[in-house]
């Protein structure tokens, strides 16, 4: 994210001055801190390097090489293969619609389409199977996966239809070309970064999800890890279908890097300040709000139709409020503790990636990214056997369980915190360090405070996220714990959607704002 002051990017703070004396900078201690973070943060990638090397060249080949991790392959390469293309489809025709034509109730209709993030997946697919208890297999894993992600690329492209300048539009409509092949030819192309960075998203989404797919019987690498684990308690089968996913998401990332390219989409100036005027629909209105009307009601209308069925149905006695209050304060805890324990893992990281940019800087952040592309079936699977075979105390313990939230989740905590920093003055610092502070308090009464805010809305997503993750705290949680997530899980599983659903409701509740805030922030970076 471009910082809001040029000197935040141009300034490099090695040393301070005080009272004609340099004083340096803690940045040894910020560099120890973050190639700690870093290096902690590819435990799950070493774990996977270190089963295949101890397991053998011959069992590896055993184990990998078999018809089971073929039809997963062939499952998740179906899957990913129909569902990015269709979300990119659905997800560009909405932004269009909503950003760029005169769609009746455009706003409300923008909100609408960015609102299913705040279902989770599985509670997506648990409301499809209630409804249609007959649903199953590939097309209805590509059905619920497209409904669940799509706002994913949504977000990103809408994003980005605002911000083009339309001076290129005018002048390729100038010379002559239709208005669709002013589209292809020059928007289109303008949006490949948002497109690649939402596909991005929704295909490492794919391929870490585990309760979605479980509810329609469609087997992913996800749900036979965990099937693997549960039976076997971490077998070899189970790390290395762990390394054959592991693997999956690194070609992914390398696809994302040679599709997104080199060229540059900005241009020197500012541009054109004004907005092109909105495209007519005419006899197309209502075909188009019927479009925008389907989603809505696949998205949300289905989730909230079923939960409120199933609470009709229910009646008073599914609201066990002894059980949903500790489930509710279980979960708030962890959330809690794991988004503090990101945020506060982040700061280091943050820091170097703004005041002092480099080559190490730039490894070591890449790092910090890496394991949050990991499926929670591996970090949980990773810690799993560390603290089994090296600290078995810690086996199954909340400390367990929220080092493993931090992982997954430290760069939702980065990525804020990082903008935020950016945005504080370096000069604030070197006051602060000559009226006779220390370098770690000058950095706490100044950078860290100004750049709370980015560290409570990144402490808010990770919670958030904590809020809805399912796989990493079944395989870690330690015994008693049951968070909204497991409750809504354990009382599904039973066939009792009843019970499920007060769980289900809460979730989508807490995640309402959230996602507000995201559409929201959206606008803003837009200018409006």
């Amino acid at each position: 994210m471009p910082s809001a002051l040029p000197y935040a990017e141009t300034v490099t703070p090695l040393t301070l001055v005080d009272s004609g004396t340099r004083r340096r900078l803690p940045l040894s201690w910020m560099t120890l801190a973050a190639l700690f973070v870093s290096l902690f943060a590819l435990l799950p990638l070493g774990f996977v390097i270190t089963v295949a090397v101890q397991s053998g060249w011959e069992t590896v080949l055993t184990l990998v090489f078999r018809p089971r991790v073929g039809e997963l392959l062939t499952n998740t390469l179906s899957l990913m293969v129909l569902t990015v293309p269709l979300s990119i489809a659905l997800s560009v025709a909405l932004a269009w619609l909503t950003e760029r034509s005169d769609l009746p109730g455009a706003r409300w209709w923008a909100w609408l389409s960015v609102a299913p993030l705040a279902v989770p997946a599985f509670v997506h697919s648990y409301a499809w199977i209630t409804l249609v208890p007959g649903l199953h297999g590939l097309g209805a894993g590509v059905l619920v996966s497209v409904i669940a992600y799509f706002p994913f690329l949504y977000l990103p492209i809408a994003a980005s239809l605002r911000r083009l300048d339309p001076a290129l539009e005018d002048a390729a409509a100038s010379l002559g070309h239709a208005p669709w092949r002013v589209f292809l030819r020059v928007v289109l192309p303008q949006l490949r970064l948002a497109i690649c960075g939402g596909s991005l998203l929704v295909g490492l989404h794919l391929l870490a999800e585990y309760g979605l797919f479980v509810f329609i019987r469609f087997d992913t690498f996800t749900t036979a890890i965990v099937d693997q684990f549960q039976s076997t308690f971490n077998g070899p089968a189970a790390n290395m279908l762990a390394g054959v996913l592991v693997t999956c998401c690194l070609v992914l990332l390398a696809i994302e890097v040679l599709v997104r390219g080199e060229e540059r989409y900005a241009r020197v100036g500012s541009g054109a300040a004004r907005q092109l005027p909105p495209v007519r629909l005419g006899r197309a209105t209502l075909p188009c709000l019927a479009l925008m009307a389907l989603v809505s009601v696949l998205a949300l209308g289905v989730p909230f139709l079923t939960i409120g069925r199933w609470l009709v149905a229910g009646g008073a006695q599914v609201w066990r409020l002894d059980e949903i209050g500790l489930a509710l304060g279980q979960t708030i805890f962890l959330a809690v503790a794991g988004g503090v324990l990101a945020t506060v893992a982040a700061i280091p990281m943050a820091w170097l990636s703004i005041r002092a940019p480099g080559p190490l800087q730039r490894v070591l952040e890449g790092c910090n990214y890496i394991v949050g592309s990991l499926p929670g079936v591996v970090i949980a699977l990773a810690l799993v056997t560390i603290t089994v075979r090296v600290a078995m105390p810690l086996y199954q313990t909340v400390f367990t369980i929220v080092t493993a939230y931090a992982l997954m989740f430290l760069p939702r905590a980065l990525i804020s915190l990082r903008a935020s920093i950016a945005q504080a003055p370096v000069e604030l610092e070197r006051a602060a360090s000559n009226l006779g502070r220390r370098p770690l308090n000058a950095l706490w009464v100044t950078t860290i405070r100004l750049s709370a805010p980015g560290a409570a809305a990144g402490m808010a997503l990770v919670a958030l996220g904590i809020m809805n993750e399912l796989t990493a705290t079944q395989m870690l949680a330690p015994n008693g714990t049951r968070t909204l997530a497991l409750a809504f899980w354990a009382y599904s599983g039973e066939i009792d959607y009843a019970a499920a659903a007060p769980y289900a409701l809460i979730m989508v509740l807490a995640s309402m704002p959230l996602t507000w805030l995201l559409y929201v922030q959206s606008k803003r970076m837009a200018g409006r």
